[in-house]
């Protein structure tokens, strides 16, 4: 797992977003489900609703793979953000009763409701030891996001907090053997 983590950081551009994702190439890498991490992929950490770029691409993913094939794999899976999506984007679903990520729970999940293997399942996210970590011991693809969503101005504590972390994850996964 240390050296697929390794070679997932050292492939992944620094600016990378979940804008760049394209549903027309999911069928081309065997991709039928889309599991996204919400803090720093979707909204910055503790936002309530995408930002209107990322919705904007919600939207398309929808459009073009369908609700059905689009989940929210966030360690926080409640309140308003779920209270948005079913008035926005009805039909994507939140995973929630899992062990939180790295575990594979959350996508062993959406593999069920999805009804397809875990193999056909990208996992988004903005760390590398939660979801690219929980996709990788379950056989899924992750997507790692380099350049995830902050907002210093208004969360400058838990942005920095998260900021931070991130950079000590990519030191640990550099340092390992």
């Amino acid at each position: 797992m240390r050296r697929e983590l390794r070679s997932l950081l050292q492939e992944t551009p620094s600016g990378r977003s979940v804008l760049e994702i394209v549903p027309e190439e999911f069928g081309l890498r065997g991709i039928r489900v889309l599991a996204l991490d919400f803090d720093g992929v979707l909204a910055p950490h503790g936002g309530d609703q995408p930002l209107p770029d990322v919705e904007a691409w919600l939207r398309q993913m929808v459009a073009v793979c369908g609700a059905e094939r689009v989940f929210i794999l966030s360690n926080r899976p409640e309140g308003p953000r779920v209270a948005w999506f079913h008035e926005h984007l009805p039909g994507v679903r939140f995973i929630s009763e899992v062990r939180k990520k790295p575990y594979c729970d959350g996508l062993a999940k959406t593999g069920q409701l999805a009804s397809v293997p875990l193999s056909a399942i990208l996992m988004v996210d903005d760390r590398l030891l939660t979801g690219c970590l929980a996709a990788i011991c379950a056989g899924s693809t992750p997507w790692y996001v380099r350049a995830p969503f902050v907002d210093l101005r208004n969360n400058f504590h838990k942005e920095l907090f998260f900021m931070l972390l991130r950079w000590g994850e990519r030191l640990f996964v550099r340092v390992l053997p």
